[in-house]
């Protein structure tokens, strides 16, 4: 390799100022951090996200960063030696001589470094690419997600990675999650997130392109049991069980008969919504489209606005099952599920009640809120044994659902299944949407529209079994028939 005069320079010429050897000097040093941190995360036995940080963020940008600031150098350095040249002779072009021994051995050493480089740019692009896709780097990397990788992790779906959901397959979404993404990051290193993190509703991708990637809508259920555990606040701790039939159904009659809590999932029909809160608690209008393209609106009283085109929505899985890989349970809820599971002993004397009370009170930290748990009952309970399982049991349903820092807890994020502490179904099954004639009604829920009480009450009372189903029998007293859960049950103490 020789310039087209008579004139040999070095086969190195271009690199040699202090631009080129500051940036062969960077790309070294950050291509051997590079393969340092490669290497210790391939043979570490557990996984470090601050690692993959590190490598793919830190040590292989400073690569090609380095790389450039070489290549700005012999750019340089190419004009320098232009400008140098006398008027009469003409700029000195490289050329390629491979009847030269010495081009050759040049060109090959090039080749190759070429070919390395490359190579690690193409490596450490792969896996910068599955990197920031993984769930560990979603949940793990960023502290201020912290609540939600806790409650992701122990959810029916955290075996599943977060992009599935939250992106989900094409190039379309993926852009535009990294177009979002960069507000949260921008919003990070300002320190103005909110506080608690508020669920993505609006930049979600139709359930149709996510959840329906593993959940078929056309599946048919049928009648699904389940038991439903419940203690009483009295000293007792007395279990009051409720054993429901649940009528999911089907949405498709080509597998079976449309009906059930999924036939708001039938594909014949088309059911909007105008929602006037960012959770989706209040619906005052509904509009049904059926099979023959006949449409009814439904409006709660009092609502007579004209909602505009961008504000109706079409409702699917996310509107009933919003919660489905970050729940954060409500105290009752889940001190009930670590009684039945034998966590707690409901043999302690109110040890429900207490539990609770101290779940929903607030705390400055984690930390002053799992020392008050332990503190607390320890003090009520002296001298008995029972209790220190009970205080473990406790303290991990305050370590999983409570984040004091992100104010994140049950309040902050309402879970639309079922219907006891949100209003859940109610928010449109409450018997007060109607047509403007008056002629038509969504229908209030009864106890046995979309579940059918088997049997409730305790002991033997379980195993009575009515295949027709039983009303409702309130464990504090009748109530008025009209009265919703959530208007009494919070996630607290019940009253």
């Amino acid at each position: 390799m020789k310039p087209e005069s008579g004139n040999e320079n070095s086969r190195w010429d271009l690199l040699r100022n202090w631009w080129s050897v500051i940036g062969l000097l960077i790309a070294v040093l950050g291509l051997f951090a590079f393969l340092l941190l490669f290497i210790y995360d391939s043979l570490a036995r557990f996984n470090n996200p601050y690692v993959g940080v590190m490598m793919y963020f830190v040590a292989f940008p400073v690569v090609v960063f380095g790389l450039l600031v070489t290549a700005i150098g012999a750019v340089i350095q190419h004009r320098r030696n232009g400008a140098a040249a006398k008027p009469q002779e003409p700029v000195k072009l490289l050329t390629i001589n491979l009847s030269h021994l010495r081009d050759r051995h040049v060109l090959e050493i090039l080749f190759a470094v070429v070919v390395v480089l490359l190579g690690v740019t193409a490596v450490g692009s792969y896996h910068s690419y599955h990197f920031v896709e993984s769930a560990q780097f979603c949940g793990s990397v960023c502290h201020v997600m912290e609540p939600e990788n806790t409650a992701y992790q122990h959810s029916p779906h955290a075996q599943v990675a977060c992009t599935e959901c939250h992106v989900g397959p094409g190039v379309e979404w993926f852009v535009k999650a990294k177009i979002n993404g960069m507000h949260q990051v921008v919003a990070m290193v300002r320190n103005s997130y909110s506080r608690p993190i508020p669920p993505p509703v609006k930049h979600m991708r139709p359930a149709r392109e996510t959840c329906e990637q593993c959940h078929w809508s056309k599946k048919f259920y049928g009648n699904m049991e389940k038991v439903y555990q419940h203690y009483l606040a009295d000293e007792k701790n007395t279990h009051y069980a409720v054993r429901l039939s649940l009528k999911v159904g089907g949405s498709d009659p080509a597998h079976g008969p449309v009906g059930g809590i999924h036939w708001h999932m039938n594909v014949a029909n088309k059911i909007e919504f105008v929602a006037t809160d960012k959770e989706h608690q209040v619906i005052p209008w509904v509009r049904l489209t059926d099979a023959k393209g006949v449409k009814t609106e439904f409006r709660a009283a009092g609502y007579k606005d004209t909602p505009s085109p961008a504000a109706i929505q079409t409702m699917d899985c996310m509107d009933c099952h919003n919660r489905p890989a970050h729940n954060f349970d409500a105290p009752d809820t889940a001190v009930d599920l670590a009684m039945s599971l034998g966590k707690i002993d409901p043999t302690l004397p109110s040890i429900g009640k207490h539990a609770v009370a101290l779940l929903t009170k607030d705390y400055a930290s984690k930390k002053e809120g799992l020392e008050a748990i332990a503190a607390s009952l320890t003090g009520q309970y002296p001298n008995e044994p029972r209790i220190k399982p009970a205080i473990a049991a406790v303290q991990e349903i305050y370590s999983h659902n409570f984040f004091p820092d992100m104010k994140a807890n049950w309040k902050a994020y309402p879970d639309n299944i079922g219907h006891k502490n949100w209003p859940g179904c109610f928010r449109c099954h409450d018997g007060q949407h109607a047509t403007t004639d008056g002629k038509r009604k969504i229908k209030a829920s009864d106890c046995n529209a979309c579940h059918l009480i088997l049997a409730q009450g305790t002991g033997v009372e379980l195993s009575q079994l009515n295949a027709a189903g039983q009303p409702f029998k309130h464990p504090g007293g009748d109530l008025d028939p009209s009265t919703k859960c959530n208007e009494c049950h919070s996630g607290g103490v019940a009253p």
